[in-house]
């Protein structure tokens, strides 16, 4: 059985849905492995513009596999198994949406936060668990969460590994959009299809721009930012672009 399977919903969607049903699709190292096979092969495909990522109505994705860790030394290979793995979703240079329905906890968590786009349903949890079991997030959760929502709203549920409601999260910044539990892919499945129709030159470097800009000074991000916008004047999308909406016609974008 396939721990992640990869659909194809609309021209230029593919949607990637965890398929650990009996584990509330935690993640183990085939998990991690096969998500960034999944987006090492979509990164080499043209004809993707944007990836969603679900699980199931139950879970998004309920943590690490604490099978796979209960073993583990510090020096155990594993580890830089799963970060090369995180990698993988890390370069992803086009925009990815998680779908979440029921648990994205710790590692589930911090999947969702290695997406751009984030859809909770009503009934969603999200947090960082993992100091309940001696532990601490290692993909990224103590610095994204900080990132997403701040310090002090931050280090309230990292230390006390407490979980968050859809609600809450969407008040505190942590998630997009907030809609009914059996919307949640159709909604997320929306919002790719309006963004796979958009000139996808301009995309990527609207994420890269975003991306690279929250860790630099504002000087220096607002340079970055300016030689983005002026660099896009190169592509054949900008003058088309702007000549079909002179024209009020639909623009062609070919990526070029």
């Amino acid at each position: 059985m396939s721990v992640v399977l990869l659909e194809r919903p609309g021209d230029g969607i593919a949607l990637l849905r965890l398929n650990r049903p009996d584990r509330l699709n935690a993640l183990n190292m085939a998990v991690r492995e096969s998500l960034a096979a999944h987006f090492t092969d979509l990164a080499a495909d043209d004809t993707v513009k944007c990836v969603v990522v679900t699980g199931d109505e139950k879970a998004f994705a309920a943590g690490a596999d604490l099978t796979d860790l209960l073993e583990r030394t510090p020096t155990d290979p594993a580890f830089a198994r799963t970060r090369a793995a995180w990698a993988a979703i890390e370069r992803y240079r086009r925009p990815i949406i998680a779908a979440v329905n029921g648990f994205a906890l710790g590692g589930g968590c911090e999947l969702a936060m290695h997406c751009d786009i984030i859809v909770a349903g009503q009934g969603a949890k999200l947090g960082q668990p993992e100091v309940k079991v001696g532990i601490m997030p290692g993909a990224g959760g103590t610095q994204r969460l900080v990132r997403a929502i701040g310090k002090f709203a931050a280090m309230r549920w990292l230390l006390t590994g407490d979980l968050l409601s859809a609600p809450d999260a969407y008040r505190l910044g942590l998630v997009s959009e907030v809609v009914p539990d059996g919307e949640v892919l159709q909604h997320a499945l929306a919002i790719a299809a309006r963004i796979a129709e958009l000139p996808p030159l301009a995309v990527a470097a609207i994420k890269e721009t975003v991306l690279l800009g929250t860790d630099l000074p504002l000087e220096a991000a607002l340079r970055l930012e300016g030689e983005k916008f002026q660099a896009l004047f190169a592509t054949e999308d900008r003058t088309e672009g702007m000549r079909a909406f002179l024209e009020k016609r639909k623009p062609e974008f070919r990526g070029r």
